[in-house]
C-alpha cells in the first residue's frame, strides 16, 4: 500500500535538568517517591523507572544527595557494570511519605504543557496527506460507491470535522474504522503532563496501542535508548470511539482524589488521532449541546480543561472529530452547528447492483453457495414490500440467518426461497396490535 503520511519529528530527549522546565522539587520529589515505592537503587533502573537519560537521571540523584535525602551506598553492583548504590536516608524516607501523601504519582517524569504543545505541532492531525490509495487500501473490504471516496479522502486529508449521515445500518461505524486504518503513521503520546505543578495522566494502553520497540538488549540500550524523549511512548495514531453512553462530563478532566493526580479526558487522549461520535442523537444530552462543546475546539485548534481548584487552562485540540448519526442533520442542529462542522457526506444504501455484489461478496466469504432463483425472489418479491430500499447490513444478516437454519436442520448449506422467506421474517417486524 502506498504510505505518504507525513514523517513525525520524535520529541528530543533532555540534556539536562533545566532543560525539563519542571520545577525542581516536583522532580526531586517524584525521584525519592520512586525510589521509596520501587526499591531502585541504581540510577540506570532509576533512569528507566523516570524515563530519563542518564546522565540527567544522576544530575537529579547528586541534588538529593546534597539535600540529604538520598545517600550512597558503597557497593558496587559487579553486575552492572560497576554501577554506585544509592539508597534514602531517613529524612529521605521521611520526605517520600511526605510527597506521597501529597500526591500518589512516581515513576515517569510529566512533560510540562508547554512542551507537549510543541510536539502536537510537530505531529498534527492536519499534516497528514490521505492518498486516494490508502483510503481504498483501508476500505477495500467494503462496498462503496465511487463518489463517496471522492468527498471523503479531502475531509481526511484536511483534518477537519466530518458529519456522516444517512439510515442506519449501511456503515457508518465501519467507514469510520476505514478512515482510522488509512492514517498508517506513528506519533508519539506523553506518559503524563505537567500543568501548574499538577500532573496529568494522558498515555492510555487501552486507546493508545504502543509500536514495536528495538529488542531489548542492554547494550543497543545504551546506544539507542535515548533517542528520542522516553517520557513518551510511540503509538499509532490514537483512535476513541464513543456511542450513545457518550456524556458532556467524560470530556472534563478526571480527578482520582486517592493518588491525587488527574487522568486526561477523552478528546485529550485522541490529540493526533481520531475522536468518532457515533449513534449522535442517542445520547442522554441532545445533539446540539453535544456539538456546542466542541464549537470552540473545533475551530480555534484549543480546548479548555479545569481543575479541581476551579482553574481553567488550555490544552491543545489536535483530533480529527467524525459524527456519525441516522438522523437528518437539520432534525438535530441548527444552522450555525452544521455551519461550524466542515464536511458533511451522506452515506446511503447500495444501488441494487452494489447489493448484489455485497450479497455474492458474503456468500463467498461464509461458503454459501448463491442460487439464482433465491435471489430472483428476494429482488422481486421481498425488496417491493420494504420499497426496494437496500441497506449494507442486510445481506450478512439473511445469510447468517440461512445459515443457522442450515446447521439446525443438519442440511448441507443452501439458500431457497422458503429460506429467504423465514430470513427476512427475523429482519423486519410485523406490524401488528398485541391484545393486552
Amino acid at each position: 500500500m502506498n504510505m505518504q503520511t507525513s514523517n513525525v519529528i520524535a520529541p528530543p530527549a533532555p540534556k539536562s535538568l533545566e532543560q525539563m522546565q519542571l520545577p525542581l522539587v516536583m522532580m526531586r520529589d517524584i525521584l525519592i517517591k520512586t525510589m521509596f515505592r520501587k526499591n531502585i537503587d541504581q540510577v540506570s533502573e532509576l533512569a528507566r523507572a523516570i524515563c530519563l537519560p542518564i546522565p540527567v537521571t544522576q544530575e537529579l540523584v547528586d541534588l538529593a544527595r546534597s539535600q540529604k535525602l538520598v545517600e550512597a551506598t558503597g557497593t558496587l553492583h559487579a553486575n552492572s557494570g560497576g554501577e554506585m548504590g544509592y539508597q534514602l536516608t531517613d529524612g529521605g524516607r521521611a520526605r517520600a511519605l511526605d510527597a506521597l501523601a501529597q500526591s500518589e504519582y512516581y515513576g515517569a517524569m510529566p512533560v510540562p504543557l508547554e512542551v507537549y504543545a510543541e510536539q502536537v505541532k510537530r505531529q498534527s492531525i492536519k499534516n497528514i496527506q490521505v492518498t486516494r490509495d490508502q483510503l481504498t487500501g483501508a476500505m477495500g473490504h467494503l462496498v462503496l460507491p465511487p463518489e463517496l471516496l471522492d468527498n471523503l479522502g479531502p475531509a481526511v486529508s484536511a483534518g477537519r470535522s466530518i458529519l456522516m449521515y444517512g439510515p442506519p445500518g449501511n456503515g457508518k461505524s465501519s467507514i469510520s474504522n476505514g478512515i482510522r486504518d488509512s492514517l498508517g503513521d506513528k506519533i508519539y503520546i506523553p506518559r503524563a503532563i505537567e500543568y501548574a505543578g499538577q500532573v496529568i495522566t494522558v498515555y492510555d494502553p487501552i486507546v493508545h496501542s504502543a509500536a514495536e520497540e528495538q529488542a531489548d538488549d542492554p547494550n543497543s540500550l545504551r546506544r539507542t535508548g535515548n533517542r528520542y524523549d522516553t517520557r513518551y511512548v510511540r503509538c499509532e495514531r490514537p483512535t476513541v470511539i464513543t456511542g450513545g453512553e457518550l456524556s458532556l462530563s467524560m470530556l472534563d478532566l478526571v480527578y482520582n482524589p486517592v493518588a491525587r493526580t488527574y487522568q486526561a479526558p477523552l478528546q485529550l487522549k485522541s490529540t493526533g488521532g481520531i475522536f468518532i461520535i457515533d449513534d449522535l442523537g442517542r445520547q442522554e444530552e441532545p445533539p446540539q449541546k453535544i456539538v456546542n462543546r466542541w464549537i470552540v475546539p473545533l475551530e480555534e485548534g484549543r480546548d479548555i480543561l479545569a481543575l479541581q481548584s476551579g482553574e481553567k487552562f488550555e490544552v491543545p485540540f489536535d483530533t480529527l472529530v467524525i459524527f456519525s448519526t441516522n438522523f437528518h442533520p437539520n432534525e438535530i442542529f441548527d444552522k450555525a452547528a452544521l455551519r461550524r462542522i466542515f464536511y458533511k457526506i451522506k452515506i446511503d444504501g447500495p444501488s441494487q447492483q452494489d447489493f448484489l455484489k455485497i450479497f455474492a461478496m458474503v456468500a463467498r466469504k461464509k461458503k454459501m453457495p448463491l442460487d439464482e432463483a433465491t435471489l430472483v425472489h428476494l429482488l422481486k418479491k421481498k425488496y417491493p414490500t420494504i420499497d426496494n430500499i437496500y441497506a449494507n447490513y442486510q445481506p450478512v444478516f439473511l445469510i447468517d440467518q440461512m445459515i443457522s437454519i442450515c446447521e439446525f436442520e443438519g442440511i448441507p448449506y443452501q439458500m431457497s426461497p422458503e429460506l429467504i422467506d423465514r430470513a427476512w421474517a427475523n429482519m423486519f417486524v410485523k406490524e401488528e396490535k398485541i391484545v393486552h
